[in-house]
């Protein structure tokens, strides 16, 4: 009876996988294919579309441009969000339920009405800087904070955290000492996980980016969109290997994870 159950359970899994990679493998097969017509199967198997997207200079700098917003936005996410953690586990705990409400703003507000506000503050004025990428990087901050602080408030939860800066402390090493060599190297997994899930998120978004900058700092996403009206077999190319851009992230972030161990 526990065999059959076992195999039950597995069965039921990989038919659900299955079911779920059905529209994937179909996108794949559809940019592989050098015509579907009204046939079951492709008439034939081909890279064209994918040696003409990787040899496109604008998907490239798109690409590229969604790199670099996304990098950015994490590192200023990161810089800011390390300390504020600490401060608010060691010192000030009422700053870690502060941050726990502050963390639902950008999900209880629609993206449409945070770009109107954000055009009315930044279009003008002393700071004009819609349509460029620092309004981007800006934006990608607050979408970053919170999927970054869970992690790490998280993380840090589970530390015997006083005991580990007391024992520094009792070595000599100050507080910004023993938080960079004995309780950051402790947030590692934490931080990595946090980090590929803000940048999943941030990598994929296209209202901000499209409503924010569009055409004057276009991004992958903005360049999908753009490319709807193309090629089928092209835009099936573009979003398998987008695809295949977040799964060798994902293989990343899992190989320094474990070698962080």
């Amino acid at each position: 009876m526990r065999w059959t159950e076992q195999h039950s359970y597995r069965l039921i899994v990989w038919s659900l996988v299955g079911l779920l990679a059905m529209p994937l493998l179909a996108t794949l097969l559809y940019s592989l294919s050098s015509r579907w017509g009204a046939t079951l199967m492709p008439d034939g198997l081909t890279l064209r579309w994918y040696l003409a997207l990787w040899s496109e200079p604008r998907f490239l700098a798109a690409f590229a441009r969604s790199l670099l917003v996304c990098l950015a936005a994490l590192a200023l996410t990161v810089a800011v969000m390390l300390p504020l953690v600490l401060v608010a586990h060691t010192r000030w705990p009422w700053l870690d339920r502060l941050m726990q409400q502050l963390m639902l703003l950008p999900f209880a507000v629609p993206p449409v009405v945070g770009v109107v506000g954000l055009l009315q503050l930044y279009a003008g004025g002393p700071l004009p800087i819609v349509g460029t990428p620092w309004i981007m990087i800006a934006c990608f901050f607050t979408l970053a904070v919170p999927f970054l602080y869970q992690a790490l408030a998280t993380s840090i939860k589970a530390l015997p955290l006083q005991d580990l800066l007391d024992a520094a402390r009792l070595l000599g090493a100050s507080t910004p000492v023993a938080f960079c060599r004995v309780v950051l190297p402790n947030l590692r997994n934490g931080l990595l996980a946090g980090c590929f899930i803000s940048f999943s998120f941030l990598f994929g978004e296209f209202v901000f980016a499209n409503l924010l900058v569009g055409t004057r700092f276009e991004t992958l996403q903005v360049y999908l969109n753009n490319m709807r009206n193309h090629s089928g077999h092209y835009t099936s190319a573009l979003v398998i290997s987008y695809f295949l851009a977040i799964l060798l992230l994902t293989w990343l972030a899992n190989r320094l994870s474990r070698s962080a161990r």
